[in-house]
């Protein structure tokens, strides 16, 4: 990825990697020194960014058996009597995830059952007699059909069984043509089917008539106890047939903490391997993975992988000519704030945002470094961070956004949090609340700059203010740690929290405005709508804030006097100016320190 790159992002650079001289970071250019080691901390695992490997936890802990709930096991003999009763001889074997996360002693509710010698539809509909026989009823029956250009190979039954949706697919073996992603499908055995899925770990089956597991790649369970991610057959054969699967080893790596196999990232970084992803996978696909490695335990792991693979630029593409000039190894400082992101939210709390907000903030916090960077698209400047989103991740619009929202809001926190870092009662002229019409107390400062942000950030203004802290200049010195960095700006965080509920201004986004766009022009006796109407209702909600407990008569008395006061100019004491306003004495001198409020003759 290139991308330009802002002065706080440079100087965050300079705070999270001191030893890198000043010089190679310029308004324009920021070049990483050859053999140049980033370090990313999370969770006591160390993840040396020029290495290729991982200091991995302890041998992860796989269960000899698997424990069957009671109702897993009413609906597994559900199904065999169904085989029962209609002599099928049909081996029923739950296939995937499902025998992953039980070995690891997790729960997983998401049930798909391989067939070896029918179709998932046939066999549903044998289930629908069975339940006709034995006067039940059925509660619900779906047959997906295979959709190639959406990665739907295989015709997929689903059918409800109580009160849990079970998907039915047949066992099969595949093969691709050349330059598609798209194969061939027929019936296979167990041990063909194993051997084409995408990890040792996903090809494990548990055997519903014998009540067993199945290892037919002879490495599964082995992998899931050493932590290995690796693919059945040969890598470079497994990701040129379906490059969607270099993904889902990423996303599994950093989801179970699990090292890739050196054979498999050799591999996934080739290039071509990337060209296959590029040009084989459609954008839905591949934002799909992307969205499920954000949302997951580990965000930053798993672009940390991608980082190493060499595979930023074919995940997050970028248009042409973005505007300011581009640079090179902006990734690296997207994945560097994405890790700020998630050690401060760890120290705070990793439940203060619900599952979407956490996920936006993912999302804002790693494409930080491009917050000002646009292209140009039918003569409108368009932000970058909305071309990757929307274009090459084909996330929703919304998802653009809200990211371009956060970061916007993220940096009006800065003045905020300066203004409440200082802990003094008022504001200096250099922030701008006032306006002829509108008298704003020093003291009231705070809260109206905080109240107008919250308005318009609403529900998401903990995400901002917590994105905000990234940009928070904290001092470099020789002790300074990744640890006392998220620390500082945890403290940030907390301070500002509760000063913006102190001054009551949580929810303040559901205050109502004492008088609509009618009201007002009654009052000011305009003829006509237009600009002005917005203006006064931006200056009333000022005024609401500032006059928390104002009636509706109060501020209808304040627009007229505020009206009058248009119509009669007096000269401000101090710098003999017009003022129009509702203060004889204009805000910029009233500011001043008194003895510089001398009339000027």
């Amino acid at each position: 990825m290139v991308a330009a790159v802002s002065s706080s992002t440079k100087l965050f650079a300079l705070q999270r990697f001191p030893s890198l001289p000043s010089y190679l970071i310029s308004a324009k250019t920021i070049i990483f020194p050859a053999r140049r080691r980033l370090g990313f901390f999370f969770r006591g695992c160390r993840c040396g960014g020029g290495s290729g490997h991982m200091v991995m936890e302890a041998r992860t802990v796989v269960n000899d058996r698997i424990d069957i709930t009671e109702k897993e096991d009413k609906i597994f003999r559900r199904l065999l009597d169904v085989v029962d009763q209609f002599k099928l001889n049909t081996q029923l074997r739950v296939a995937g995830g499902w025998v992953r996360d039980k070995l690891l002693g997790n729960d997983c509710y998401d049930i798909d059952i391989a067939l070896d010698n029918m179709l998932g539809r046939e066999f549903c509909e044998k289930i629908s007699e069975y339940l006709q026989s034995v006067g039940e009823e059925e509660h619900g029956k779906a047959v997906i059909l295979s959709n190639p250009d959406q990665s739907k190979h295989l015709e997929t039954a689903r059918m409800r069984i109580y009160d849990t949706w079970i998907d039915f697919v047949n066992l099969r073996s595949e093969t691709y043509a050349e330059n598609s992603r798209i194969p061939t499908m027929k019936f296979g055995t167990a041990k063909q089917d194993a051997f084409r899925r995408d990890l040792t770990i996903n090809s494990l089956f548990y055997n519903i008539n014998s009540n067993s597991v199945e290892d037919l790649t002879g490495r599964g369970i082995q992998d899931l106890k050493d932590g290995y991610i690796v693919t059945p057959l040969p890598p470079r054969e497994t990701f040129l047939d379906d490059p969607l699967r270099v993904l889902r080893a990423i996303r599994f790596g950093a989801r179970f903490k699990f090292k890739l196999d050196e054979d498999l990232r050799e591999a996934a970084s080739s290039e071509e391997v990337k060209e296959a992803l590029m040009n084989k996978i459609s954008r839905e696909r591949i934002g799909h993975e992307v969205d499920l490695m954000i949302s997951g335990n580990q965000p930053v792991m798993a672009m940390l992988h991608i980082l190493e693979l060499k595979l930023f630029d074919a995940v997050f593409t970028c248009p042409e000519n973005p505007q300011p000039e581009v640079v090179e190894g902006c990734e690296r400082f997207c994945i560097s704030y994405l890790d700020a992101a998630w050690n401060v939210l760890q120290l705070i709390n990793p439940s203060l945002f619900d599952d979407e907000q956490r996920r936006i903030y993912f999302y804002a916090a790693l494409f930080l470094p491009l917050r000002n960077v646009v292209y140009m698209d039918n003569s409108k400047k368009i932000a970058v961070t909305s071309f990757i989103i929307r274009s090459s991740l084909k996330l929703k619009t919304n998802d653009a956004e809200m990211v371009s929202a956060l970061h916007l809001a993220a940096e009006r926190f800065l003045s905020l949090i300066l203004l409440m870092e200082s802990d003094k009662e008022s504001v200096s002229s250099e922030i701008k609340l006032q306006d002829d019409f509108l008298n704003i107390p020093p003291t009231s400062a705070k809260r109206v700059l905080a109240g107008m942000l919250l308005r318009e950030i609403k529900t998401y203004w903990r995400v901002a203010l917590l994105i905000s802290t990234l940009l928070y200049s904290i001092p470099i010195n020789a002790g300074n740690s990744l640890i006392n960095e998220s620390e500082r700006r945890k403290e940030i965080f907390i301070k500002v929290e509760k000063t913006i509920c102190d001054l009551g201004l949580d929810n303040i986004w559901k205050m109502k405005p004492l008088l609509d766009g009618r009201a007002i022009m009654s009052v000011l006796q305009l003829k006509g709508g237009g600009p002005i109407i917005g203006e006064w209702q931006q200056r009333m909600l000022k005024w609401q804030l500032v006059n928390p407990k104002a009636t509706e008569e109060e501020c209808i008395d304040w627009m007229k006097q505020s009206q009058f006061l248009l119509q009669h100019p007096q000269h401000c004491p101090c710098c003999h100016l017009l003022t129009f306003g509702m203060s004889i004495m204009h805000y910029t001198c009233y500011t001043l320190p008194v003895v510089h409020r001398t009339p000027k003759q």
